[in-house]
């Protein structure tokens, strides 16, 4: 009976080491299948969400260089345009001055007019040109491309 008893003891044992293994087993397949679960989502939420919003940044920060730098441009060529109006109306006051009589004035202050206008038009449609290609250059960091 004792030999019975311990007979039916180790096959007990047996039995429950090998229920526990199988547990087990399974228990590490889950933190497997768990773990694995973990990186795929870590790697989506990297790819779909972290990566993107880095290239985000990087084409924002880009974009605010490019207006940055177009927009001192536009502020030196503005101030190079006043500069060369200046110079022009200082040219045509010194000219009205040594004027002979009122006809010849009136005709110096039509052709500065007449001029000064032409001037602002064209330095008009050189600044729009020059904001229209900054604008360009500007935007095509946020939309995925170089300048066009």
């Amino acid at each position: 009976m004792a030999e019975n008893l311990k007979s039916a003891i180790d096959e007990g044992a047996a039995k429950n080491k090998a229920a526990t293994d199988r547990a087990a087993g399974v228990a590490k397949d889950a933190a497997d299948t768990m773990r694995a679960g973990a990186e795929q989502a870590r790697d989506t939420f990297s790819e779909k969400i972290i990566d993107p919003a880095k290239r985000a940044g990087e084409a924002m920060k880009e974009s605010g260089g490019k207006i940055a730098e177009g927009g001192a441009t536009i502020g030196k060529t503005m101030i190079d345009q006043a500069e060369q109006n200046a110079r022009e109306a200082f040219a045509a006051m010194r000219e009205a001055a040594s004027a002979k009589d009122l006809t010849q004035v009136m005709k110096i202050q039509s052709e500065y007019l007449r001029e000064q206008s032409r001037r602002s038009m064209s330095q008009a449609r050189e600044i729009g040109e020059m904001i229209m290609k900054f604008g360009k250059e500007a935007v095509a960091p946020l939309r995925g491309s170089g300048p066009q």
